[in-house]
């Protein structure tokens, strides 16, 4: 049995379905491809997939990965890669198929290209005004989770950041934390900024990378 690492895109209207169908999808496109994944054991037999770190609704991905194994060692990736992609939507396509090399347990930070614009300023104040926000000492925010609302510090869970101004928008690429106890979503840092400017801001996120505690690649 061979281990195998998917590697996909996800955009366009895919970018709007939520984790659970996009589990569904890949199920079903496996099913479909007749490649010789292992399939779970019992009453329902079902491919045996794993996704390393799940995407946020409404997110773009473009090194997104699902991980699974194979029956046949020497089984071609070339060929995985065609039999998923004739199965699949337009908006997510296998791009590359690797073994693995790192355990998903070792993800610590992802980097996010995050698209920012507003209707009542020009991308000029935009920048000026995100340089001044993530140059705060605390950030803080109150969080929603299963135990209530906690107030968190933001500021705690960036690793870097780069501004680059455009002519209409303003992209800001961010590494935040993204291990399984420290975990700032991006959707949190365009939360507080608007309530830094007092102005409603579009944001359009991609997650461009993960990475382990020394900023080596997932892969």
């Amino acid at each position: 049995m061979k281990n195998a690492r998917i590697w996909f895109k996800k955009d366009l209207e895919c970018r709007y379905i939520s984790h659970l169908d996009l589990n569904r999808c890949m199920l079903r496109a496996l099913h479909k491809s007749k490649l010789p994944v292992w399939h779970t054991e019992g009453f329902n037999p079902h491919p045996f997939a794993t996704f390393p770190l799940p995407l946020s609704l409404g997110f773009r991905g473009i090194n997104e990965c699902m991980d699974v194994k194979l029956e046949a060692d020497n089984y071609s990736f070339e060929e995985i890669i065609s039999k998923l992609n004739a199965c699949l939507p337009k908006g997510i396509q296998v791009f590359d198929v690797t073994e693995p090399s790192m355990k998903a347990g070792k993800i610590a930070f992802a980097k996010f290209s995050i698209k920012l614009s507003c209707d009542k300023i020009n991308s000029s104040t935009i920048a000026e005004k995100l340089s001044e926000f993530l140059s705060l000492e605390k950030i803080e925010f109150e969080k929603k989770s299963k135990k209530g609302i906690k107030t968190v510090d933001i500021n705690q869970g960036i690793k870097t950041f780069q501004i680059e101004e455009k002519f209409d928008f303003v992209t800001l690429n961010v590494v935040l934390s993204a291990g399984s106890s420290d975990n700032v979503n991006p959707n949190l840092i365009v939360s507080a900024f608007e309530n830094y400017l007092q102005l409603p801001v579009y944001a359009d996120i991609t997650r461009i990378d993960l990475y382990n505690s020394d900023m080596e690649l997932f892969r």
